[in-house]
């Protein structure tokens, strides 16, 4: 047991609750000596301890440097993983690997949810937006406004909600060559 938490996963799959954090795991890196990383999960900040060439490191980052999180499909084991996506590869960490795909599209949620971040997908090309955004608002199709309790009720009436506005249709009657009623002074 490692002081500060228990090491989390199992050997088949790794499953990290997004709910039980800060939470410390081993994972592996093909760059690093003995081909294993150190990872500590917290609210605001990632600690990545590894070791290159004999020279121990350690990456404290903030979540903000982490792009989303991300749903990654792992071609070769036929598993679905959720990463934290980075722009840099050695930095991408992973979150939940399963052979369930419905299991890992609500972990996806729950770990983009927990941490703040977007949600993304991994493509051919990278890392893409699974949500179209603004800024940090989910853009999604917009919900009829409500009318009541709203700052706008006591301006104007309810009953221009429900007029229509005038059709003219092929059984509108046109009267042609018939003489102009105007009332003129």
């Amino acid at each position: 047991m490692r002081v500060g938490g228990c090491p989390a996963g199992s050997s088949r799959a790794l499953r990290l609750d997004p709910h039980s954090l800060p939470v410390r795991y081993a994972a592996s890196d093909a760059a690093a000596d003995g081909q294993t990383r150190d990872i500590e999960l917290h609210r605001e900040r990632v600690v990545l301890r590894r070791s290159v060439g004999g020279m121990r490191m350690a990456f404290n980052m903030p979540l903000t440097a982490f792009n989303g999180v991300a749903l990654r499909m792992m071609p070769g084991e036929g598993a679905v993983a959720v990463v934290l996506a980075h722009d840099d590869p050695g930095l991408v960490l992973p979150l939940h690997i399963t052979d369930e795909a419905d299991e890992a599209f609500t972990e996806w949620h729950d770990w983009a949810e927990t941490f703040g971040l977007p949600l993304l997908v991994e493509d051919e090309v990278g890392f893409r937006k699974a949500l179209p955004q603004l800024g940090e608002i989910t853009a999604g199709r917009p919900k009829p406004r409500r009318r009541r309790r709203s700052g706008l009720k006591g301006r104007r009436p309810a009953i221009l909600l429900r007029r229509m506005t005038g059709r003219i249709s092929d059984a509108s009657p046109v009267h042609r060559g018939e003489r102009e009623i105007i009332a003129r002074n």
